[in-house]
């Protein structure tokens, strides 16, 4: 077997490096954050609200929620902000689906005064546990110019019972 050779071995070393710098230049500016929504759904402190509509959504029924932002799943962890924004039931085929728009309003940790907005169609499926994806649309303060996607699934574990929790996996790039 023989050995490849200099110049070979000094194309592959470039080829290999011209591709560590594309995959670099790609993921330049991206930034990933991991957070939980926790949502109120009934009791004195209810953090959502059906604004029209009957008793339960309907098409065209329209929702606010102001939801707390928090670093777990856990309702002592970290602080971090607000989950706010309106719910519009517009799909005639699932009652459960919405057209949604949420402003993330960081007050608390490393992106604290900044904000982003996420906008899409929520259908978390027949089991209610669906990955959801949206547009991550805009955003201030540090996430100025910002656009990407959102991950979004309900999160199953030990919560309080008038409570719903979502885990929120955002990836955003910023400027340019």
């Amino acid at each position: 077997m023989s050995m490849p050779s200099a110049a070979t071995t000094l194309r592959f070393l470039a080829l290999l490096a011209a591709v560590a710098a594309l995959l670099a230049a790609a993921d330049d500016g991206m930034t990933h954050l991991h957070l939980y929504i926790h949502e109120t759904v009934a009791g004195a402190n209810a953090t959502t609200a059906l604004l029209t509509g009957g008793g339960n959504a309907s098409f065209g029924s329209v929702g606010a929620i102001d939801d707390e932002l928090r670093e777990g799943s856990d309702p002592t962890s970290q602080y971090l902000g607000r989950a706010e924004g309106v719910l519009v039931q517009a799909d005639l085929g699932s009652p459960a689906a919405s057209c949604t728009i949420l402003t993330l309003a960081f007050t608390e940790g490393d992106y604290s005064g900044s904000t982003l907005v996420v906008y899409g169609r929520v259908d978390l499926g027949p089991d209610g546990v669906a990955a959801v994806e949206r547009a991550v649309v805009g955003g201030t303060g540090r996430f100025r110019r910002a656009r990407g996607y959102s991950l979004t699934t309900k999160f199953i574990g030990n919560t309080m019972p008038s409570t719903v929790v979502f885990e929120m996996d955002l990836y955003v790039m910023i400027g340019g």
